[in-house]
């Protein structure tokens, strides 16, 4: 049962989503017959540290408070080198069975304890790389909101920590106590797609490939077009199994997922940009139907076409 939370703030440490972890478990909702928790924001030696707004916060706990906490959460930095006292509390508290959440790039402190290693996680979109990089044994998944895998919950950037908060106590103390805290806070129990729906992923008008270049320019000029790998091939003169080698070989990606990408980025687009109906822009992108687009859409960003576009479609 989740009865007590430690926070641990470090030198940079983000405002926003510090005050999302006091929000979700260190304000006190026991008169509305919602559990309590025994919470507190922590520090190394309980000491002030500088928050990446320029002002300093005082925590007012030392990091023994975390050493019997039910959960220790990560607030994010600027991703420096942690302080060893605070891998070392991760660690005791990993062996011991203590749930352990970071937010953001808080999921740097828990790869620097070796905690992410064979381990599914993520992070700020924008993080991704850098974190898959610098820990290559973490299974880094950039296209969603949280990952729990086993007693460690890491989540994306800024608002996915009230994700992920929701999920742990729907985990621990059921639905309908996270849905009353998700009332209380006027925030959906649940919000449904991923990350990778806020990814910026421009269309790519330009491209350097030695051999196939002309032909990437001419397929983004007419995505529209019923373009195959036959067809492609067919355009540069090569067999197929030849022309899906050297596709591989100079962009990194099959033919079929390259062409798909940029059929999906055009259709995001033509959300975001004008009033098109779905049947339009799935045949605008090359889609044929509104049901393959779908599909595809749903496939790369875990949303459906509406409902990207009633998040992001600009407002005139």
């Amino acid at each position: 049962m989740l009865r007590s939370v430690a926070v641990i703030a470090m030198p940079e440490v983000a405002v926003f989503e510090l005050g999302v972890l006091c929000e979700l478990f260190g304000y006190d909702r026991t008169p509305e017959g919602l559990p309590g928790y025994e919470f507190a924001v922590c520090s190394v030696g309980g000491r002030p540290v500088r928050s990446h707004a320029g002002f300093d916060i005082t925590p007012g706990h030392d990091l023994s408070f975390a050493e019997t906490a039910d959960l220790i959460a990560i607030a994010p930095n600027d991703i420096r080198e942690s302080p060893p006292e605070v891998l070392e509390v991760l660690r005791r508290a990993h062996a011991r069975g203590a749930w352990l959440m970071s937010v953001c790039v808080g999921a740097f402190t828990l790869g620097q304890a070796g905690l992410l290693d064979d381990r599914r996680c993520t992070t700020h979109w924008r993080h991704t790389d850098r974190l898959a990089t610098e820990y290559p044994r973490a299974k880094v998944d950039p296209g969603v909101l949280y990952v729990v895998d086993d007693n460690i919950v890491t989540s994306a950037g800024t608002a996915a920590a009230i994700d992920c908060g929701l999920h742990l106590i729907r985990a621990e103390q059921g639905s309908a106590v996270a849905a009353q805290i998700a009332r209380r806070m006027v925030v959906p129990p649940h919000r449904d797609g991923g990350q990778a729906q806020f990814i910026e992923t421009p269309i790519h008008t330009s491209v350097s490939c030695e051999t196939i270049q002309p032909l990437l320019t001419h397929v983004l000029e007419t995505l529209d077009h019923p373009h195959t790998v036959d067809t492609m091939a067919d355009l540069v003169h090569m067999a197929p199994r030849t022309f899906a080698r050297r596709f591989r070989s100079e962009t990194g990606a099959t033919p079929h997922d390259w062409l798909t990408s940029q059929r999906v980025l055009l259709a995001r687009r033509l959300l975001e940009e004008t009033d098109l109906g779905i049947d339009a822009i799935a045949a605008r992108a090359g889609f044929g139907s509104a049901q393959t687009l779908r599909h595809h859409f749903t496939q790369r960003l875990s949303t459906t076409p509406q409902s990207y576009r009633s998040t992001f479609k600009a407002k005139i």
